[in-house]
């Protein structure tokens, strides 16, 4: 009886032992060592992570974001030709929808880099995952580069399948000097985006970033020269359009692809770029400080 006990209490130390280090073997086999990130002077993991959020935000709704502004283009230049056709006589020899094509392109860039990232911030606002965006570790200027590129990139993917899609309403637009189109397609879009991003820091709900929309961003687009030479307005309301960075945009572009301006391109780039430094400026110092975004 003895041995037996004896030979029960070994074999229950025996178990004991073997479940301890298998436990051991166990903790070491699923153990990971967690090391902190190192984030350097530019959070490139962090900015490149934004910016193909924003990115897929309008790829996944490409007939929403890119086709529909394209056939808001096409429906403009259908009734101008149907309705006016050759029978006004803009500029010598060139054709009313060759003149039309490049601000209404250009229309539609700027609608849709300010809608890319007002919309963004609204929607955060809206649904409460706001956080999501300033809680990262991303400075202000990260946030303000990866949402404005994303921005300019949904502008300029629209320009992009509005001209490649011309022919079919028998327009040929090949740009007169790439430079330039390059160049105020980016500020353009840039301008709108950045102006966007503040209207969204601004806005609480939809029906405020509307009425910026409506009362501010249409009224100078379609007081921009694009359906029309700015020589044909009255002295004292073409003084005022001088003054609107958005003709600046327009007219830039329409000497880009058509070689026509109503003013000097190096005048209007040296305009568009003063007014991209001063209002990035500004919608940096809204990120630095929070304002409506972190209260």
């Amino acid at each position: 009886m003895i041995k037996r006990v004896l030979a029960l209490c070994q074999h229950s130390e025996y178990v004991a032992a073997m479940s301890r280090n298998n436990v051991k073997d166990t903790r070491s086999a699923t153990t990971t060592v967690i090391r902190p990130i190192q984030i350097g002077f530019i959070n490139w993991v962090g900015l490149s992570t934004l910016y193909r959020r924003e990115v897929m935000r309008f790829v996944k709704i490409l007939g929403q974001t890119v086709a529909a502004p394209v056939i808001t283009t096409w429906l403009f230049l259908t009734v101008f030709a149907v309705a006016i056709g050759d029978r006004v006589d803009l500029m010598g020899d060139m054709n009313l929808l060759t003149f039309l094509a490049p601000g209404l392109i250009m229309m539609a860039v700027l609608q849709n880099a300010f809608a890319n990232t007002s919309s963004s911030l609204v929607i955060g606002k809206v649904q409460g995952n706001i956080v999501d965006l300033v809680m990262p570790p991303l400075s202000a200027y990260e946030l303000f580069i990866g949402m404005v590129a994303a921005g300019m990139t949904r502008g300029i993917m629209v320009a992009i399948v509005a001209i490649m899609t011309m022919p079919f309403l028998g327009i040929n637009i090949i740009p007169a000097n790439i430079f330039a189109a390059v160049l105020f397609l980016s500020l353009g879009a840039g301008i709108m985006a950045v102006i966007g991003m503040i209207a969204g820091i601004w806005a609480d709900k939809f029906d405020s970033l509307a009425t910026i929309t409506n009362f501010v961003i249409q009224p100078l687009v379609f007081l921009s020269g694009t359906f029309y030479t700015i020589d044909r307005l009255p002295d004292s309301v073409a003084v005022i359009a001088y003054f609107n960075p958005i003709f600046y945009m327009i007219d830039g572009f329409r000497y880009a692809m058509t070689g026509f301006s109503s003013a000097s391109p190096l005048l209007g780039g040296l305009i568009l770029s003063l007014t991209m430094l001063m209002l990035s400026l500004f919608g940096i110092y809204l990120l630095k400080t929070g304002y409506k975004l972190k209260s």
